[in-house]
């Protein structure tokens, strides 16, 4: 067997790792290693065609190739390559103890060579063969390495490709769900829209009709009232001008009948005095307005009328006399309201409470001091919505809980007959409600207080 096939299996071996170790990646030293491993083959190949079969060059071989076949052993790095080295190991050992036999034992060598030469060949054989055979694998292993990482580069396209079409997604529901929340606002806004021109278109149909009957009733009233007014006058005159001039015998007779026409003609007076206030209620209740919403400032809406009110209960009655306390919420800002619709809310309110509290005066309760309170502050309504919140109450008489759930009807009043005509809180939660989308609340506890919470959504801050 010629000594060159050492050197160039040591180089097939250091081939085959460097490109194993350079594959991977992991070590750079150990491809370098190899690297020179292949250099020492090919110059023991050189020495080996110059000097031939020296014994230094021999055993060098032997060194060489056993340092090789041992480092997928050794090194985890090179473990992948073992079958490799199951392959070369048979040629190696067998081609060893052929090359000892023949320098240590010659003798021996000589009559057993043919044994050893053919153990040599066979392993030869069984190394190329085994080559063959795990480079087939290599090759095999490749391509399902290959197919693999294609598979995983795939999955992770898939994945980057899934999580982008999630985020897309998600994006897009997002867009949608606020869409859907705007379209719902709109809605929301435009049914709210829809029912106060509805409502509008009522009042305005009803206000019409009413403004046409109560006109209609102001003119008869009118004569009764005036002719009422007019005939005690001339009952007055006719006592003092020609009552005392009739007998004593019809004079006290007369009298008495004059007085009965008197007072009969005082009633009459009366009661046209309480329907005309009827009627001018009814008006008052019909009155258009522009129904524009404007910016309007609801903490100096409320003072005026709060003032507006207490003078003019002053006007009427100079012994009334009531505390007025305010707590208005500077931050408030304007808001979009009929200011004269809420303004006739307004003066409602607080005339009702300084009546209260002028009623609970008349009981000469100790220590009693009449008070009307009015509240502003910005509050969150039942939808979640920023709103604003106006709270009227008073120290008064209270509302009886038998007649709470009536206090909204047209010409309810709790009030003593002649002194209210039951418009004023029905017109209120027509106004709130209907024409501000609001609420009107009402707290009472009868002889203690009464608190009306007045709730209108803040439509520029929502």
């Amino acid at each position: 067997m010629s000594i060159t096939f050492e050197p160039l299996i040591a180089i097939l071996i250091a081939t085959q790792l460097r490109k194993k170790i350079k594959a991977e990646g992991t070590r750079p030293d150990l491809a370098q290693y190899m690297l020179y491993a292949m250099y020492a083959a090919v110059a023991l190949l050189c020495l080996g065609f110059t000097f031939h079969k020296t014994t230094l060059i021999l055993w060098l071989d032997h060194l060489l190739i056993f340092g090789l076949v041992a480092l997928p052993y050794a090194i985890d790095e090179f473990k992948s390559s073992r079958n490799l080295s199951n392959a070369i190991i048979p040629y190696a050992i067998a081609s060893f103890i052929s090359d000892v036999f023949e320098k240590l034992f010659p003798k021996v060598f000589e009559s057993t060579e043919d044994f050893f030469q053919s153990a040599v060949a066979f392993a030869f054989l069984w190394a190329c063969a085994m080559w063959f055979i795990n480079r087939k694998q290599n090759k095999a292993l490749e391509v399902e390495r290959t197919k693999r990482r294609n598979e995983e580069e795939q999955n992770r396209m898939m994945a980057a490709m899934k999580v982008n079409l999630e985020s897309q997604v998600k994006e897009r529901t997002a867009e949608l769900t606020h869409q859907k929340e705007e379209l719902q606002g709109a809605l929301a806004e435009l049914k709210s829209t829809q029912a106060q021109l509805v409502q509008q278109e009522k009042m305005a149909s009803l206000g019409e009709l009413t403004a046409g009957i109560a006109h209609e009733i102001q003119n008869p009233l009118n004569f009764v009232n005036n002719f009422s007014e007019v005939s005690i006058e001339l009952l007055e005159e006719l006592k003092d001008e020609i009552l005392s001039k009739l007998p004593d015998d019809v004079k006290q007779e007369a009298d008495d009948i004059m007085s009965d026409i008197t007072q009969n003609l005082t009633k009459i007076n009366q009661h046209g005095k309480r329907a005309d206030a009827i009627v001018k209620g009814m008006l008052q209740h019909s009155r258009t307005t522009t129904g524009k919403k404007e910016p309007t400032d609801v903490n100096a809406l409320a003072d005026e009328y709060l003032r507006l009110s207490y003078h003019g209960l002053r006007a009427k009655d100079k012994m009334f006399n009531a505390g007025m306390k305010t707590s208005f919420d500077e931050n408030l800002g304007k808001i979009e309201a009929i200011p004269q619709d809420l303004g006739r809310v307004l003066l409602n309110l607080f005339n009702n409470s300084f009546y209260s509290v002028a009623e609970k005066k008349k009981q000469n309760i100790p220590g009693y001091e009449p008070t009307v309170s009015v509240v502003t502050k910005k509050v969150k309504n039942a939808a979640g919505l920023s709103a604003v919140e106006i709270t009227v109450s008073d120290n008064g008489t209270g509302i009886p809980q038998k007649v709470l759930d009536k206090i909204y009807q047209p010409f309810f009043t709790t009030k003593p007959t002649g002194q209210g005509t039951g418009l004023g809180l029905s017109m209120s939660y027509d106004i709130i409600t209907k024409g501000h989308g609001g609420e009107l609340k009402v707290e009472t506890a009868e002889g203690e207080f009464a608190r009306f919470t007045i709730t209108i959504p803040d439509i520029k801050a929502n």
